[in-house]
């Protein structure tokens, strides 16, 4: 069973070759708008009041592959996919206090280039059967844009924060299209986080939580489970311009996919992370900057493609209130 799970995992994805249901892989899409392993090193940290400039540039390169032979016939086949994206975040951080802390406002503009392959060899030597169907997307196209608010407080070394994020379906998608930049739904993210930071010797422990709900594709009436994504860093700073550390982040779907167009069953994926983070600050014609450098391997993968990601971070003060 475990093998012909994986297997309907992988030929969902080829389902757009004969039909116009879209792929089927634990969540619409085999990915959820939450970019994971964004949210490790500073997770807890929000900046002074003032206005900011984020940006992402996010990588990813995962496959997944199955070999199956029941009851006469012979599945050989598998997925491979590249993106990357690169995501823009203005940031606002009011002036005055929110409940003691500091109220922050930003908006996500991601525009992302996305390769998708597909295929699966099918015989069924009884009857002479064989088939090699294959399908092979490829875009660059602006994505979801997704606006968030959130909540930051200080003591001491402790520094946290709650927030959310607001998926929505503004970017590019498509039915039937494997490399779709888009989600074609709603969803909101809910999230916690913590940093502590003693600057005596250098450390960082930061922790980040969240929970993702998802809406209907009204398209598909394909209705994606909720998830969940845990991440981390520990960081040692060597000195206000350089840290190293380790951070990894865990996603499990708590909820299985629902909806007329899940016809490949409730799907429930989960996936484990691990790899190294550096931080980096300098100016740029007296401008301070802050760089983060991250790499993820990916595993103990089920019902989504199993790859690497990495990400390169740059933020920096636009203008910072006066206090």
């Amino acid at each position: 069973m475990k093998k012909m799970r994986r297997a309907l995992v992988s030929l969902g994805a080829l389902a757009a070759i004969g039909t116009q249901a879209g792929p089927a892989h634990a969540v619409e899409g085999a990915v959820g708008f939450y970019l994971l392993g964004s949210k490790t090193t500073m997770a807890g940290y929000l900046p002074p009041p003032g206005t900011y400039f984020l940006d992402y540039n996010y990588y990813y390169s995962g496959s997944t592959d199955f070999s199956l032979e029941i009851a006469g016939l012979t599945l050989d086949g598998g997925v491979e996919a590249d993106a990357y994206y690169n995501l823009i975040a203005p940031m606002w951080v009011a002036p005055g206090e929110v409940l003691g802390g500091n109220i922050a406002f930003l908006v996500l503009a991601p525009i992302g280039w996305k390769r998708v392959e597909a295929g699966a060899d099918i015989a069924i030597p009884a009857l002479g059967v064989a088939a090699s169907p294959q399908k092979a997307d490829e875009e660059f196209r602006f994505g979801d844009l997704v606006p968030g608010v959130s909540l930051g407080w200080h003591q001491g070394n402790w520094h946290w924060n709650v927030g959310t994020l607001v998926n929505t379906p503004t970017g590019f998608w498509e039915r039937g299209n494997l490399a779709n930049i888009g989600f074609g739904r709603w969803a909101v993210d809910v999230n916690g986080a913590f940093t502590w930071l003693d600057p005596e010797i250098g450390l960082e422990i930061s922790s980040a939580a969240g929970f993702t709900f998802n809406g209907e594709n009204d398209v598909t009436d394909y209705k994606s489970g909720t998830e969940f994504h845990y991440e981390f860093a520990v960081v040692q700073n060597f000195s206000p311009k350089f840290g190293i550390g380790v951070n990894g982040y865990f996603y499990d779907q708590v909820s299985g996919d629902s909806g007329s167009g899940a016809r490949l069953g409730p799907f429930e994926g989960r996936v484990a992370a691990l790899g190294p983070v550096a931080n980096l600050n300098f100016t740029i014609a007296e401008l301070p900057v802050s760089a983060s450098l991250k790499y993820f391997h990916e595993f103990d993968v089920k019902n989504r493609l199993e790859g690497d990601s990495g990400f390169i971070t740059v933020t920096m003060p636009l203008q910072v209130a006066k206090q």
